[in-house]
């Protein structure tokens, strides 16, 4: 099966649509799927729900599609630095359906694993319990506790950066650039996955590989990168 190739665009070809479910790897602007962001973006379909742990900021990473008001819903635990996505939401223009970060990192695990569900503490007493059914459980004393029902993600497309990744499809991620790239990568009925660097099948260390290529459909050589920095804090140079 040939999965690489040539650009952004070729990659998505035939599996956008309107109103599709995305879920997205990435942290702030670590480990973002730069290229496939803008080729989405390029796309122009929009009514998109994304599954990720935030929208970048203003102007980058998901952000940019909320500049082009292509998405309709976020789903996602943390917001805090992007003020198009706050003022989009305060105004009633995004529906954004909060989710604990460990909570939608198993979300989007349970969904690659085929789990439709599953019950956890997180969240109970919280407005993240608010509609949802409820379940006692002991605990490891033995006390009987609440726990919630969250349901798996099972996404449309997932689109994820990778380090490396072999001709047929294994992929390594660097460092805490993996955060929320391999369990979304899993949850997509087709994955999408942009690399810096694609290595000959075989020179990987098996015991290293992150996401087996079972998991991946479509690659794309993404490099050369521009590192994006969130937010540059400087200080006076010492003088001797």
């Amino acid at each position: 099966m040939k999965k690489l190739y040539p650009d952004a665009t070729a990659a998505l070809d035939g599996l956008l649509r309107d109103d599709m479910l995305i879920a997205s790897g990435g942290f702030g602007l670590c480990g973002i799927p730069e290229r496939l962001l803008v080729a989405i973006r390029e796309s122009g379909v929009k009514g998109l729900t994304f599954a990720s742990n935030n929208a970048g900021i203003d102007n980058e990473g998901i952000g940019m599609l909320l500049r082009t008001r292509q998405v309709k819903k976020m789903i996602s635990s943390y917001v805090g630095e992007n003020k198009e996505f706050e003022r989009q939401y305060l105004s009633g223009e995004l529906e954004v359906e909060f989710c604990p970060q460990g909570t939608l990192a198993e979300r989007m695990r349970a969904g690659g694993a085929g789990i439709p569900g599953f019950y956890t503490k997180t969240g109970v007493g919280t407005k993240v319990a608010e509609g949802k059914e409820m379940k006692q459980f002991p605990n490891r004393e033995g006390a009987m506790e609440d726990y919630i029902l969250e349901r798996g993600i099972f996404a449309d497309l997932a689109i994820v950066k990778a380090w490396k990744a072999d001709e047929t499809g294994n992929v390594v991620f660097r460092k805490t650039a993996r955060n929320f790239n391999q369990p979304a990568a899993t949850c997509g009925k087709v994955c999408v996955v942009e690399v810096e660097e694609i290595v000959p099948t075989g020179s990987l260390d098996p015991d290293c590989i992150h996401l087996p290529g079972v998991y991946v459909q479509r690659m794309i050589v993404g490099a050369p990168y521009d590192k994006k920095i969130e937010f540059t804090t400087t200080r006076e140079r010492a003088v001797a």
